[in-house]
């Protein structure tokens, strides 16, 4: 059997995009349009919206039936809609997004949780391989490094085992394509490992759009920016960090986005050296046109971190007022800093974030306070 080829142009090349409806992958599909790729979109729309979709169409200048762009409404455990999707399309490689992603939720639904992101990638996988598609982005998470042995983390970070479900999936999801690769060398896989998406594009028609309330710090203070809540709960501010509060590592969409494009360059033996560099990371041999084949690995991040109130008041700038927030006791597991080392991106992949923490949340208050309720927002 044998494998995609990558060494050829955007407009060559179709990339299905599992998960293109939400958050990052929306954002994905609009940097792809940009580059010359042809699209297709396959998401369940389970914690995403159509609307999304159509938006992107609008921000791509694409009418509806445009053939760069295709959207299927399936889940990535439906064989059947796969096998469809794959014969309707000539598909090179993967992004691979889709996967229910929220930690508190997989610990009280462990078993949804293994097998809707285990079992679908694996049903994905052997589609994909039945149709000579061998080309893989796995957009992972810097939860695989656990509580890393030092800051910032490298890719030659040790991985420890993650304290959820959730974790626990991008873990053994990481091993299960490595796994591919090792069992057949035509495998040309690429994990991609990042910490804190915040942000959204610039127009303002698309961006994170959470179910109920959210879980994780950015959409929170939008939400309370934007009135939906009423105050921001600080846990901890007594850590030995410069204002005490916790230290992340926070990226721009948009910049995660192209990180996600840089990815299929260097699959395609156009930018970087391909070697082995990090822990985990295999340099196959690259295939007579240059596609490479092995498993890179790559930190996606600014290589600086933020704390709580940077980003609160980054926020405050933002929209123009204060958010109120309130100062709580630390939370089990919490550590005081966590960002990473992107050199290897740099240098590899030719990608830098270029967008600060005021950048990101102008954009994040632009889509918020123009969406108070997402994609339900009546226009």
């Amino acid at each position: 059997m044998a494998n995609k080829s990558l060494a050829k142009s955007p407009e060559e090349t179709t990339v299905l995009v599992t998960g293109g409806a939400g958050f990052i992958g929306s954002h994905t599909v609009v940097e792809l349009l940009d580059r010359g790729y042809r699209v297709v979109i396959v998401d369940d729309l389970s914690n995403s919206s159509e609307v999304a979709v159509e938006r992107v169409r609008t921000i791509a200048g694409l009418t509806e039936d445009d053939e760069r762009l295709a959207f299927y409404r399936a889940s990535i455990l439906d064989r059947e809609a796969l096998e469809s999707i794959f014969s309707n399309h000539d598909v090179d490689v993967i992004i691979h997004f889709a996967g229910f992603k929220a930690v508190g939720e997989s610990v009280v639904k462990p078993l949804e949780y293994y097998w809707n992101n285990i079992a679908g990638t694996l049903v994905l996988a052997e589609v994909a391989r039945e149709h000579d598609c061998k080309n893989i982005v796995f957009s992972s998470s810097a939860t695989v490094y656990g509580e890393p042995e030092f800051i910032p983390i490298t890719e030659d970070c040790p991985k420890h085992t993650p304290t959820n479900p959730y974790g626990q999936t991008k873990t053994m999801l990481e091993q299960i394509l490595t796994d591919l690769y090792i069992g057949d060398n035509e495998w040309n896989v690429v994990l991609l490992r990042y910490f804190n998406p915040i942000g959204a594009h610039e127009s303002g028609m698309i961006g994170e759009d959470p179910e109920g309330i959210p879980n994780n710090l950015l959409p929170y203070v939008a939400q309370v920016a934007v009135g939906k809540l009423k105050c921001v709960g600080v846990f901890g501010d007594d850590y030995p960090t410069p204002d005490g509060t916790g230290v992340r590592d926070y990226i721009h969409v948009v910049d995660l986005a192209r990180g996600h494009v840089a990815a299929l360059d260097w699959m395609g033996g156009k930018v970087g050296t391909g070697d082995a560099i990090g822990l985990g990371s295999i340099a196959g041999t690259a295939a007579e046109d240059g596609s490479r084949r092995g498993v890179g690995i790559f930190n996606l991040g600014t290589g600086t971190g933020s704390s709580v109130l940077d980003v609160i008041h980054a926020f405050e700038k933002a929209c123009g007022h204060e958010i109120p927030y309130e100062i709580k006791p630390r939370r089990a597991g919490d550590i005081a800093e966590n960002y990473a080392a992107c050199e290897k991106a740099r240098t590899e992949l030719g990608w830098v974030a270029q967008y600060d923490l005021d950048r990101m949340c102008a954009d994040s208050w632009r889509w918020q306070s123009g969406n108070p309720d997402g994609y339900k927002t009546v226009r």
